[in-house]
């Protein structure tokens, strides 16, 4: 069981053939994860300009309302249109010194800082009066 030389050639050839198909087909791959890479990196491109671009306009709009709630604008546009409206008094002004936050919580969650204990025939109801207080 001699194998001549024309069998070993063809062997060889066959041997070159499938290396250099999967060459190719490795080859092949990775020219497309590339082409892959670069669309992904311009779609990434794409939506970081659009991204400057609404933050741009977020900082532009933040910057126009603030000037627009400036209390000189506001009295401009009041005798503009003739509101006749005026600062209120100090009188009518209330200083709340803790969060708002918390403050706002416990009056919309009050029934859950508040208790009612029924003992006999009395009810006794208990009240967390300042929730935020420490």
């Amino acid at each position: 069981m001699k194998k001549s030389a024309s069998a070993f050639v063809s062997e060889l050839m066959v041997y070159l053939l499938v290396l250099a198909g999967f060459n190719g087909s490795v080859w092949l791959g990775t020219v497309w994860m590339r082409h892959q890479i670069s669309e992904t990196a311009e779609l990434t491109k794409q939506t970081e300009r659009r991204l400057v671009a609404v933050e741009r306009r977020l900082a532009e709009t933040s910057a126009r309302l603030a000037s627009e709630q400036s209390p000189q604008t506001l009295e401009s546009r009041n005798r503009e249109m003739q509101l006749g409206l005026v600062r209120p008094a100090e009188l009518h002004i209330v200083r709340i010194e803790e969060s708002p936050e918390e403050r706002l919580a416990a009056m919309r969650n009050f029934e859950i800082f508040s208790k009612e204990v029924i003992t006999g025939d009395e009810s006794v109801r208990f009240t967390l009066i300042n929730p935020g207080a420490r």
